[in-house]
């Protein structure tokens, strides 16, 4: 949390993950500014850097995002005053990455830039093992065969693939010859038109190796266009009128012209093939090449300008040109083959992009610098991240770093004040040192022997237990011939549903549904009660169990956190309606920020609901109302207030992908009274909320403050 807003976070759909690299970044440039060859952190900025009164980390040791959400109605100073919040990922050693352990940190005669022996920076490339690139390819040069995608990377992917039921009728390209790394490579992409069956092809375009267009045809849909998508496609009707090529004529000339070890090229090729109702074995798909953390993706139009120093794309033109992007897919493939994983990591396209994206918002024009190409240029090295010498640095300016909290929390060198002290003792030493020091670090612990007393996996599946039972609902009684489907449809227009049975043990049939999201469980609650359901009126409702007693206040609380000031959530969406749909639908809702459509972890697949975050949030409330009983293409939308923010959804999906909750509730495991302990662990919790909180007031404006719950590893 920044005091007069000196920070501004590059936040867009689901980036709320950073590293510890990220984290040290951050710290450093704060703390260091342009001095030491620091450089402004690569996911965010911050301004006026010389303006900052100080930099404050508080660490609540053995503390993680477990337990922010265990006791999240204790931490209530943490989540009103503090906007920003991300996940964290694991570190091997947190206390090395935060402090540059083991550094030689007593005040020396270092020159500006270097450091001291007992803390060398690592080799340009040590940093490249936590690349996804890297994690995904290894460092070595492959041939292409090495990137094609298996049969489960396409089935996850939603190519179409032989024998699936939804790819009946699709033209087989019959390209079964084996691959080698020789085997030619095409570039396909096509341009598709909204018609009264859905996304159809209106034009194809390959090209083969050498980047000869082979291929470049306008295509007649079948049923009658719908949407032209114009600024898109760049297809208009005046262009189709005269045109008598069909999709049929398509496949067939494809077919003739692909080679029986073709490999296609192409960027989210599975839209294409889709389209084209054509199913290739061989394919390489540069969206998944160019890898991402999770499961996001580059656009083809930023790789072009950063990898190949092309612009592709341009607002000038009417639409995308196919030739052209089937061209840059290929040639980008091409790049990535010809210079080896270990070359494509360097050149640091996450940065690349931030930076990108940062000079849009500050209206900065400054053309982005392309860092390779295929054969004019080389790669550049990426920055360098001095780990050990940072507080060497600091220590060089005369700024001690000051460090507050227990003796066997303290790293070596650091100025040492009031250790083997109680959380008391520290925050009245803090209130005391704080505001005279530039950097301090703040440590407090519940001790081990609280930590000891709720083990980590207990914890969790308490946690668990709880959010299962918020995204859990019961419908009911229903008749005993109600239909089953017609319920799941009702309720599934909530939002999507993790699981559904039937509850035969009652006097008539009750139904237990189990969401994905929290919203989707409230909206059902609150829009589906005493209504008529496959012809019965049921009631819905929440398990009632000991840990649902304050559901209530914490699902009022979750609203009102300042992470969901301006967000709503949509449900009723069709689970084939691609983002691109989505934001054309919504342009004209105002003040309109960022809209974000959540995916399945495991099959990558679109959920049917989106997240519509506002720049103000009186606009989020007017979109609740002009959304209300809005209807797109058919299907009525169902809105309501957001209640899990971005690493929350996350978080919880990977907890229920972790680990299936164990039979029943928490309250079947346990009727009785919540033990002595976990009492005091609460009430431990809400003071050092309350110690955060004073030492939060007592900072200066203009300081930058970051709480860490780095967790027992």
């Amino acid at each position: 949390q920044e005091k007069s807003s000196c920070l501004s976070a590059a936040l867009f759909g689901e980036d709320c993950e950073i590293s510890h690299e990220q984290l040290y970044e951050l710290l450093k440039y704060a703390a260091l500014g342009k001095s030491h060859n620091a450089t402004q952190p690569s996911w965010c900025r911050i301004y006026h850097q010389s303006h900052l009164a100080g930099v404050v980390v508080i660490v609540l040791h053995e503390m993680s995002q477990l337990h922010f959400y265990k006791f999240y109605l204790q931490f209530k100073h943490l989540r009103r005053v503090f906007r920003h919040r991300f996940t964290l990922t694991p570190s091997a050693s947190f206390p090395a990455s935060l402090y540059g352990e083991g550094a030689n940190l007593k005040p020396q005669s270092t020159a500006p830039g270097l450091s001291s022996p007992g803390g060398e920076c690592p080799p340009p490339r040590a940093g490249l093992q936590r690349d996804p690139i890297i994690r995904k390819y290894g460092e070595k040069k492959q041939g292409l065969t090495s990137y094609t995608l298996t049969l489960e990377e396409q089935k996850k992917n939603d190519y179409p693939v032989r024998g699936s039921p939804e790819c009946k009728g699709y033209i087989y390209t019959e390209c079964d010859q084996q691959r080698t790394d020789s085997s030619p490579l095409f570039g396909l992409d096509c341009e598709m038109c909204l018609t009264a069956k859905g996304n159809e092809v209106t034009r194809v375009s390959l090209v083969d190796a050498q980047g000869q267009c082979l291929l470049n045809e306008l295509v007649k849909p079948e049923t009658t266009v719908v949407n032209y998508r114009t600024k898109y496609s760049g297809i208009t009707k005046k262009m189709l009128l005269p045109v008598k090529t069909r999709l049929a004529d398509i496949q067939s000339r494809l077919k003739k012209m692909l080679p029986h070890d073709a490999v296609l090229v192409g960027h989210s090729l599975n839209s294409d093939l889709q389209a084209l109702e054509m199913i290739h074995p061989s394919v390489i798909d540069t969206s998944l090449l160019f890898a991402r953390n999770a499961g996001r993706r580059f656009k083809l139009k930023f790789l072009a300008k950063a990898v190949l120093g092309k612009e592709i794309q341009c607002e000038e033109k009417l639409g995308h040109d196919p030739a052209e992007d089937a061209r840059a897919a290929l040639e980008l493939a091409q790049f990535f083959i010809e210079q080896g994983p270990a070359k494509v990591a360097e050149l640091n396209l996450e940065m690349l992009l931030t930076a990108e994206r940062l000079a849009e918002a500050s209206q900065n024009k400054a053309p982005l610098q392309p860092q390779g190409c295929r054969v004019q240029k080389q790669p550049t090295e990426p920055p360098q991240l001095p780990r050990a010498c940072f507080l060497d640095c600091l220590q060089v300016t005369g700024q001690k770093p000051l460090l507050l909290g227990r003796e066997d929390l303290a790293p070596s060198g650091l100025c040492q004040s009031s250790l083997n002290s109680s959380n008391k003792q520290t925050l009245q030493r803090a209130l005391e040192d704080v505001p005279q020091s530039t950097f301090s670090i703040v440590q407090f612990s519940l001790g081990p022997e609280d930590i000891a007393s709720q083990p980590l996996a207990g914890l969790c599946d308490k946690v668990r237990s709880k959010l299962t039972d918020m995204l859990t609902i019961y419908a009911g009684p229903f008749e005993e011939t109600f239909c089953l489907k017609s319920v799941k449809k009702e309720f599934g227009k909530c939002g999507p549903i993790q699981s559904l049975t039937v509850v035969t043990e009652t006097f008539q049939p009750y139904v237990c549904i189990q969401y994905e999201v929290l919203e989707a469980a409230q909206l059902a609650v609150e829009s589906l009660n005493e209504t008529e359901v496959a012809g019965s009126c049921i009631k819905v409702q929440r398990p009632l169990t000991a840990a649902m007693l304050d559901c209530d206040v914490l699902l009022k609380e979750l609203e009102l956190d300042v992470e969901n000031e301006g967000v709503i959530y949509v449900a009723g969406l069709k689970n084939s309606w691609t983002e691109t749909d989505l934001q054309e639908e919504f342009s004209q809702l105002k003040d309109l920020e960022t809209l974000f459509l959540p995916k399945d972890l495991q099959s990558g697949k679109h959920r049917n609901c989106c997240f519509l975050k506002f720049q103000k949030p009186e606009s989020a409330v007017d979109a609740l109302e002009v959304l209300s009983g809005w209807t797109v293409k058919g299907s009525k939308l169902r809105t309501r207030n957001a209640l899990a923010s971005g690493h929350l959804w996350r978080w919880m999906q990977q907890m229920n992908h972790s680990k299936e909750k164990q039979g029943g509730s928490f309250l079947d495991e346990k009727m009785e009274q919540l033990p002595d302990s976990e009492q005091d662990l609460r009430k431990k919790v809400k003071k050092l909320d309350q110690y955060i909180r004073k030492l939060y007031r007592s900072l200066q404006n203009n300081t930058l403050c970051v709480v860490l719950f780095p967790g027992v590893n």
